[in-house]
């Protein structure tokens, strides 16, 4: 499993990633989908995840709406306009991160290999 001080950074763009290609999701949903792509290895939490969606639903990057399933209440995501640029955005900047820490980690990133 990878671990949550790896992951607390990204979380914001994982959540963007998915709503901008399922449209809207609910909060359970999206733990588990991020489950299934990993394979497990990334587990998203409700304390870490709850306090995103609401941030994201206050700086008007999500709206959120309600519907009954099973005499349960869903409270699902779904992107603004805003939040589409905003899913843009920190999708490039997770992408050019995940670059940056791939090249790092090459057998040989153009220094001497001493340092390794």
């Amino acid at each position: 499993m990878i671990s949550k001080e790896l992951l607390k950074g990204s979380i914001k763009s994982i959540i963007l990633k998915l709503l901008k290609e399922n449209g809207r999701m609910y909060g359970y949903e999206i733990t588990q989908k991020v489950k299934e792509i990993t394979a497990g290895k990334v587990q998203l939490t409700y304390g870490a995840l709850y306090p995103i969606l609401h941030k994201l639903e206050h700086d008007g990057a999500v709206t959120t709406d309600k519907e009954t399933v099973n005499n349960r209440t869903r409270v699902y995501y779904k992107l603004t306009e805003k939040g589409h640029n905003s899913a843009m955005e920190k999708i490039k900047e997770l992408q050019e991160f995940v670059d940056t820490l791939s090249n790092i980690l090459k057998p040989d990133y153009g220094l001497n290999n001493s340092l390794c």
